[in-house]
């Protein structure tokens, strides 16, 4: 079953949604080549000098943020003369067309915000398993227990509230406290999109089919929509809700690129507790089982989460949390550990489950 396109995965600043025109990038200054394609300085011992080098050409499906992947890109090629094709695309939207290409995908790897989608292309058995030298650079909190893709950065669940409008003491002890008569009108979300949806999907996970429907159709009178998670993040800032679900890094990253214009009446509530609420979403690198450069392509996705790649996301915009080769968040944010986030196997997550359950609910 293929998931439902998600109008607005990443709300204004994200991926290029709705693109899969190919853009070719090369080697830049931007990022670090301290640590080679194949390996950090955290796993070099497992390199061999007999190991095939990687070479030519790979095409990457990108569903993460363009200017983030470009970087790693960049610093890829930079280390290892390898040339990346980047066709840009939404979560949704780049999963179904793998699984529609099937075996004949022109795709090498294939890069997400969220899980679920990464979960699709793995059920229906078009990934190769991931080099186990990879998956070491990764803690098994953020990779899926099957090691059939990785982890490659991660984002947390947050509720953005109007600080005129809600004090720290009146925030909703749980998520799914949203669902109470007392919230109606007063929160927005985007469920068209797929970060919203891979919230659901922990929620699905964590609490079962009966209780995430019945939040969903709460949801479907208590909540304002909106298009996109910046959407959301402005709503909240202009006093037309309280608050509003979103992904932790809306905020900072409109801190740092817009000076705080969508952002500076806004605080950043984390449930914790291990509530749904607290969900931490794996962003996805997984390499196809059709990829025609397989040697270049494990070694792309080694190269993400080795030291330099994952010091991309604590040393650039994004403001996502690096997840692997021990390398810190950047210091504006929440330490993971300190999140409380509820213990979910990536792999297990159900998105088309998901976009049922919200039609369902009437919410898409």
């Amino acid at each position: 079953m293929l998931l439902a396109p998600a109008l607005a995965a990443c709300g204004s600043g994200g991926s290029s949604t709705g693109s899969t025109g190919a853009s070719s990038s090369s080697s830049s200054s931007s990022s670090s080549s301290s640590d080679s394609a194949t390996g950090s300085s955290t796993s070099s011992s497992s390199a061999s000098s007999s190991a095939p080098k990687p070479s030519g050409t790979i095409t990457v499906y990108n569903a993460q943020h363009e200017g983030l992947t470009k970087e790693w890109v960049d610093g890829f090629t930079k280390a290892t003369g390898v040339k990346v094709v980047m066709r840009n695309g939404d979560d949704t939207e780049m999963a179904n067309q793998i699984v529609a290409e099937g075996a004949k995908s022109p795709a090498d790897v294939f890069l997400t915000e969220n899980s679920p989608s990464m979960s699709l292309v793995e059920n229906k058995g078009l990934f190769a398993k991931i080099d186990p030298a990879t998956l070491a650079q990764v803690p098994a909190d953020y990779r899926p227990g099957t090691g059939m893709w990785t982890g490659i950065g991660a984002r947390s669940t947050v509720f953005v509230y109007n600080k005129s409008k809600l004090k720290p003491n009146q925030m909703p002890a749980s998520i799914m406290d949203l669902a109470k008569p007392e919230w109606k009108g007063r929160w927005g979300a985007s469920p068209s999109g797929a970060d919203f949806q891979a919230i659901v999907s922990a929620m699905l996970q964590l609490k079962g089919k009966d209780a995430t429907l019945a939040w969903l159709k709460a949801m479907q009178t208590n909540v304002k929509t909106y298009k996109g998670n910046t959407s959301v993040l402005k709503a909240v800032n202009a006093g037309q809700v309280d608050g509003g679900v979103i992904f932790h890094y809306y905020y900072f990253g409109d801190q740092a690129k817009n000076g705080g214009a969508n952002s500076n009446n806004v605080g950043s509530y984390y449930f914790k507790k291990q509530d749904p609420g607290a969900f931490v979403s794996v962003s996805g690198g997984g390499v196809l089982k059709s990829s025609k450069n397989p040697v270049a392509a494990q070694a792309f996705v080694k190269y993400i989460t080795s030291k330099a790649g994952q010091e991309v996301l604590k040393n650039g915009t994004s403001f996502e949390y690096p997840v692997g080769s021990g390398v810190t968040p950047n210091a504006k944010l929440v330490p993971l550990a300190e999140l409380q986030a509820p213990k979910v196997d990536p792999a297990t997550l159900n998105g088309p489950e998901v976009v049922n359950l919200m039609q369902e609910a009437g919410l898409l």
